[in-house]
């Protein structure tokens, strides 16, 4: 690839084509890197929530974020803040075992608030209450202790 010019999809759209880690960090042109996640995929809430628990698990939530945005970006108009909530918990995990204390501690607490007003509904089996502690939790601990392990870190989304 020509690094003075911009990458482009197929369809001619500008698109970042460097290989990415894990974390979603960029690597250089040629390393080995993690497949990234197809956009644009309309999966079921069933099988969003599955394959995003998958990549949390596997210590990849940046991955996991792009999943959660897929369903938010399909789904209807009033599941729209459940799927941003949890894809902002995704992104806060990445930026905490990025280093990035301030930007993870935020978007953690940001998602769950998004995620509050569906703690009593607990749609599609998802633990809401569960992780809306887990988020607070997490926050106040990447503020004050050491980058985090991403996949020891790995939330539960359903019971």
């Amino acid at each position: 690839m020509n690094e003075t010019r911009r990458d482009r999809d197929a369809e001619g759209r500008a698109r970042n084509a460097r290989p990415r880690d894990g974390l979603g960090r960029p690597l250089p042109y040629g390393a080995p890197g993690i497949e990234r996640q197809p956009e644009g995929v309309v999966r079921t809430p069933s099988e969003t929530l599955t394959e995003a628990q998958r990549l949390l698990d596997a210590g990849m939530p940046f991955h996991a974020h792009e999943v959660f945005e897929d369903a938010w970006k399909s789904g209807p108009e009033d599941e729209r803040e459940l799927w941003r909530g949890l894809a902002q918990l995704a992104v806060g995990l990445t930026h905490s075992a990025r280093g990035n204390t301030a930007g993870g501690a935020r978007l953690l607490r940001r998602g769950a608030g998004a995620l509050a007003p569906f703690a009593g509904s607990g749609p599609y089996g998802i633990e809401v209450a569960a992780l809306f502690d887990w988020a607070r939790e997490l926050a106040v601990r990447v503020e004050s202790g050491p980058t985090v392990d991403a996949a020891a870190e790995a939330p539960r989304l359903r019971g």
